[in-house]
């Protein structure tokens, strides 16, 4: 009985993290739907892409800390569980740029901000979702087959070497507008900061996914 408990709690920790990993790479697909309709002029489904970015993150907080509660049941190996929990702990923290970078679209919504800054952040966003695609591809692949997640993950760090050329040039973008106020660049500013941040932490879990292909 004993043993019996034990795997189902195994089977359970995996569940809730891979529940986790899922939604927070999901959010990034709803960001990149929030900065598109802003381009539209649609601010309304900017608007309801972004409440439901926002959802999906209390739903991750949750998940995330049911996962630390769980990992400290069962007889999960410790190596096996501190590697789910550096995974986790990561991917939360790409929700935590998501939602951040929501927040700084919000305030732009009523700003009037010129088509080719939305376009340029566009671009960003559109790269970032295939970033955080290949990257749950990736983990998806780590157990069943390390070789195709090491190459995954490589294709990751590719994708983030695009983020960082457009970032540059939408920065650039940045400086040319000598008509915004202070606040407004700040903010935009922000906001790109955060869009590269986000292809980082996707790039460090590719990262150790890589260690973690090595090990296995």
């Amino acid at each position: 009985m004993e043993k019996w408990f034990a795997k189902r709690r195994k089977t359970k920790l995996l569940k809730l993290a891979n529940r986790q990993i899922t939604l927070s790479i999901d959010t990034v697909t709803d960001l990149d739907k929030a900065i598109n309709s802003v381009l539209l002029n649609k601010k309304e489904e900017a608007k309801k892409s972004i409440e439901r970015l926002f959802v999906t993150e209390v739903e991750i907080d949750n998940l995330r800390r049911a996962v630390f509660e769980e990992a400290t049941k069962g007889d999960l190996p410790s190596k096996e569980r501190e590697d789910l929990l550096h995974l986790v702990k990561r991917l939360d923290v790409l929700a935590d740029h998501v939602k951040d970078s929501a927040r700084n679209v919000l305030i732009l919504l009523d700003e009037k901000i010129p088509n080719e800054i939305w376009s340029s952040y566009t671009d960003i966003t559109s790269d970032l979702v295939e970033c955080a695609t290949t990257l749950r591809k990736a983990l998806e692949k780590l157990g069943a087959n390390p070789p195709e997640a090491m190459e995954l993950a490589k294709e990751v760090d590719r994708i983030e070497g695009k983020v960082d050329d457009k970032y540059l040039k939408a920065k650039w973008l940045l400086l040319q507008q000598k008509e915004f106020k202070a606040s407004t660049i700040i903010i935009l500013k922000d906001l790109l900061d955060l869009l590269e941040q986000i292809a980082d932490t996707c790039c460090d879990t590719a990262d150790y996914i890589r260690v973690l292909t090595v090990s296995a």
